[in-house]
């Protein structure tokens, strides 16, 4: 595709421009390639993303998905398409908790329209078409009798005859199809070892799926952009923890962030270790969503997003595009590859969803009571949320535990951020006796000084 097609929005910005955003996402993107390959992914959407024609632009996205090795199970609803079967009919629409009552004539229409929607999906899938995003997909589709269900009885005293909950998921059978590289579809039907039919819920379907599963993710595509918290803010980032408390505390979110939210904690508390909630009125969401650091919905994590850690030779290409910009204007001295390695041992990170976003060094002078705090940088973007804060305080337990009696730092352009936390200015004789001897006379850094008190 050329720079300049309007198609992708390039109309307005010059050429090598758009290619060099679109080179730095694209290198930006790869480390999720990198993870996401063999890993299983469950996308679950109602019938309405097939009904309103949003399946087509979904399909090309699967298809990239699918092409970079990510396995793929989809499960669609068809309520839009059994309401519409249900009222050409002229029958009773009923409704029990957001459960439609079965009975022997909804499950007529529940048949006909899983089928119709599944045979849809399916040929879109097998689209080949040259010129297009589908041009030599090659995808198989498989389909089948992998859940088995149960009824799910009577509800705030109404029986909901043909509705069910499933019971098991078929793990070995879907596996199998998985391994040879099929799309794997889940219709909202369950059957019965004594082959009676029930009629499913999709998210019921998709969270049983993920968990038996252990998909590595679980997407709802949703009406909704997310989940918001009480000032109309996307949260796009919720721990199981923080979810949990939302749905105890917070009842004023959209009808389907109320349905998709509840599985989400289910999902994330038995090891799907993300789960995701997205609009499925954006084009290119799940791409969006999957492929940038900030996602476009929310994501509920089985375990924290953010850790601080000690880092690791691993770390070390995160830890230089952290300092290389200061480096750069001269607020840290510059330091090799090399001897960053030397004194990996030596650094803290902040490690946000497998990206470095923060740093701290610690040298100690045991032999006069004292320590350096060194290269204490925190991303830009992440610069608002106390983590500056979070490192130094790290660094003074771990000198405290270590017999470290006072902390030292040098600086030329962060004085007040260290005043402003216990520390005060010293003269260049207060350094150790070492350091003293490392001085650098023509940057004249000042030196400030915190006593660490047990």
């Amino acid at each position: 595709m050329s720079a300049k097609s309007p198609s992708i929005g390039a109309a307005f910005i010059r050429p090598e421009t758009f290619l060099d955003v679109f080179v730095q996402w694209f290198r930006s993107a790869t480390p999720y390639i990198h993870a996401f390959r063999g890993k299983t992914f469950v996308v679950a959407f109602g019938g309405e993303v097939v009904s309103e024609g949003q399946f087509i632009s979904l399909a090309h996205d699967l298809n990239l998905l699918n092409s970079l090795g990510v396995r793929l199970v989809l499960v669609h609803g068809a309520r839009p398409q059994v309401e519409e079967e249900l009222t050409e009919r002229g029958a009773r629409i009923q409704y029990v908790n957001n459960l439609r009552v079965t009975d022997p004539q909804a499950l007529t229409c529940v048949k006909e329209a899983a089928g119709l929607v599944r045979v849809e999906i399916e040929a879109l899938l097998s689209m080949g078409l040259a010129n297009s995003p589908m041009a030599g997909a090659d995808i198989r589709v498989a389909s089948g009798n992998f859940v088995t269900a149960k009824p799910m009885g009577v509800v705030n005293g109404v029986d909901l005859l043909h509705t069910g909950e499933v019971r098991k998921i078929d793990v070995t059978g879907i596996r199998r199809r998985l391994e040879q590289n099929d799309i794997v579809v889940l219709s909202p039907i369950g059957y019965s070892p004594t082959g009676e039919i029930f009629n499913l819920t999709v998210e019921d379907v998709a969270t049983s799926a993920a968990i038996a599963l252990d998909a590595e993710k679980l997407i709802f595509l949703m009406d909704a952009d997310g989940v918001r918290n009480k000032k109309g803010e996307l949260l796009r980032e919720l721990p199981l923890k923080e979810a949990r408390k939302l749905l105890k505390t917070d009842k004023g979110q959209p009808e389907d962030v109320n349905i998709f939210l509840p599985c989400a904690v289910r999902a994330c508390e038995n090891s799907v270790a993300r789960t995701h909630l997205i609009s499925r009125h954006t084009d290119g969401a799940l791409l969006m969503e999957l492929f940038t650091h900030d996602g476009i919905g929310t994501m509920v994590s089985e375990a924290p997003l953010e850790t601080l850690r000690q880092a690791s030779i691993d770390d070390v290409g995160g830890i230089l595009r952290l300092l290389e910009p200061l480096e750069a204007d001269g607020t840290l001295v510059r330091r090799s590859r090399e001897l960053l390695e030397m004194e990996i041992d030596r650094f803290f990170v902040l490690d946000h969803d497998g990206i470095i976003i923060g740093c701290a060094a610690l040298y100690p002078f045991p032999e006069e009571g004292a320590a350096e705090l060194a290269c204490l940088v925190v991303h830009p973007s992440y610069r608002d949320g106390g983590r500056g804060e979070d490192l130094l305080e790290h660094i003074e337990d771990i000198a405290k535990d270590s017999g470290i009696q006072r902390l030292f730092v040098l600086t030329t352009r962060t004085a007040h951020w260290f005043l402003e936390r216990g520390f005060t200015e010293a003269a260049v004789e207060a350094l150790p006796a070492k350091k003293r001897e490392l001085y650098n006379y023509q940057r004249r850094s000042k030196v400030f000084v915190k006593p660490l008190l047990r």
